[in-house]
């Protein structure tokens, strides 16, 4: 696994600063759907190292998912420069965020 989701968020005008290809996976360690999808994004993410890739715990009052609307975990955010290019809710397969990564590459 890649890691817990993190308490400690960056804010939504350090997240539109950051250069390059970022990931943002919103969730927490106890949920079920993020459990389930984690071999999923791992797989992805191990074709993709170089990408920025910050795990952050979601919920009610957390200002960094409200911010991206985030409804549903796991919901990984593919930004590029700052700027969201897509967005995977609950992904399936490991293809599935790959291509989101691709895409977010382009």
């Amino acid at each position: 696994m890649t890691g817990n989701y993190s308490a400690v968020a960056p804010s939504r005008a350090e997240v539109e600063s950051m250069p390059g290809v970022t990931l943002l996976e919103f969730g927490t360690d106890w949920c079920g759907y993020c459990q389930a999808a984690q071999p999923a994004v791992d797989e992805a993410l191990a074709g993709y190292a170089h990408v920025r890739h910050l795990k952050v715990e979601d919920g009610k009052g957390r200002a960094l998912g409200r911010a991206f609307k985030v409804k549903l975990w796991p919901t990984l955010i593919f930004l590029r420069d700052g700027i969201e290019v897509d967005r995977v809710v609950r992904p399936r397969s490991a293809a599935e965020v790959a291509g989101a990564f691709a895409r977010a590459e382009a």
